[in-house]
């Protein structure tokens, strides 16, 4: 799939966001190995640390029907830059693929890619907690 057909998912998907405190609504979708693609939007909450990112909603309805390798996460929100996945999400996508490339543009169509272990460099990843047997 090439990277445009990922992005206008993502776009769908920012549709569905519920961000009714902040505004900032954003889409992600998620290409798994095979092809299979999940998408996700971010739903905000009153306790704001409830909320959830679209990234994270993206690659948990993925982990949750069985996926693990995955081949980009497209992100797409509004802003002067493309949208980098924060902090949470860079760590949430290290757990199950730092060669993930992440697509990152803005509703004006800026772009950047990086990989995941570019974003998040030195991870904590199961290797630290099983010795690389995890």
């Amino acid at each position: 799939m090439d990277d445009n057909k990922l992005v206008q998912i993502a776009s769908e998907a920012r549709q569905g966001a519920y961000a009714p405190y902040s505004g900032f609504r954003v889409g992600s979708a998620l290409l798994c190995e095979d092809g299979r693609v999940f998408s996700g939007a971010n739903v905000e909450n009153a306790v704001y640390g409830l909320s959830i990112c679209a990234e994270r909603v993206a690659i948990t309805k993925a982990v949750s029907e069985g996926y693990r390798r995955f081949e980009a996460l497209a992100i797409i929100a509004g802003g002067p830059a493309p949208c980098p996945p924060c902090g949470a999400c860079r760590q949430f996508l290290a757990e199950f693929g730092p060669e993930t490339t992440v697509i990152m543009v803005n509703i004006e169509g800026q772009v950047k890619r990086a990989k995941i272990k570019d974003l998040l460099p030195d991870a904590f990843t199961s290797d630290q907690l099983f010795g690389g047997k995890g």
